[in-house]
């Protein structure tokens, strides 16, 4: 399964939730990757310890190879990095992103992300692809190279205008690009329960038909301590709180049944 996590806003927990998602998943066995396509690099930082300068390939390589004639047919696997954690493996990001944006949009290789990807799909049982917060030429890569799309959901009246914009453009992109896109659902995330705004946003946005999911991530210092430990949070506390909430999430993601409270 291919799953990318985006939204176009920043600061709403896109690096987080797709790392964590991932190393529940390769903590169960599955061989899980996961693509970093922020120039910012926060996953690459958080699942290998190390800034995406200091790493010599990246998924910028990956891509760079299919507009230069310095690059010879490596194969997509080649480019990937194993992490301290078992199954758990990343494509890093590059800060070279940025500069080679514009010479893969003039030469139309918006398909070659989906293309990489269906290979390593054959290599891991599941690929978390995490996005940088903008609608711009990778992340629209990404949502076409992707089956499913999960959609973090900061609390708050800006969020909210954003989330109608979001839905729209990956309509778009269903209809002309990729029918295979599916959404799997809008995860409130750093959600404060006993606040009156998020319950009442997320309550006016479940009546309006939107797929709100059941699960909702708690706004905890612990995510803070994880991503300076450079631990996922399954490895770092696995009795916490918002450990559980994410299992929740990931199993509930697989198809699982689990027991959420209820908004009132």
């Amino acid at each position: 399964m291919r799953r990318v996590v985006f939204n176009q806003k920043g600061g709403v927990g896109k690096s987080s939730i797709a790392c964590n998602l991932a190393a529940i998943s390769a903590n169960q066995g599955r061989r899980t990757l996961v693509v970093d396509l922020d120039p910012q690099g926060n996953s690459t930082r958080y699942l290998m310890g190390r800034s995406a300068e200091e790493l010599d390939d990246s998924v910028a390589d990956m891509l760079e190879q299919t507009i230069s004639f310095k690059i010879y047919n490596r194969k997509p696997e080649e480019f990937v990095h194993t992490t301290d954690f078992p199954n758990l493996h990343v494509l890093p990001s590059s800060p070279d992103l940025d500069y080679l944006e514009r010479k893969l949009e003039a030469k139309h290789k918006i398909y070659k992300l989906r293309e990489s990807l269906r290979k390593l799909s054959e290599l891991y049982d599941a690929i978390y692809i995490d996005t940088a917060p903008a609608l711009n030429f990778y992340t629209r890569s990404a949502l076409i190279a992707a089956q499913r799309c999960l959609i973090p959901f900061d609390c708050d009246d800006f969020s909210r205008q954003a989330l109608y914009n979001i839905l729209g453009e990956i309509q778009e992109l269903q209809e002309d690009h990729n029918p295979e896109l599916m959404v799997e659902g809008i995860v409130a995330n750093q959600f404060q329960s006993q606040a009156s705004l998020p319950r009442k946003l997320v309550l006016e946005l479940m009546e309006e038909g939107l797929p709100i999911l059941p699960v909702r991530l708690s706004s905890s210092v612990k995510m803070k301590e994880s991503h300076q430990a450079g631990k996922p949070l399954i490895h770092l506390a696995p009795r916490h709180n918002l450990t559980r909430q994410f299992d929740d999430l990931y199993r509930l993601l697989n198809g699982e049944a689990v027991e959420v409270a209820e908004l009132s």
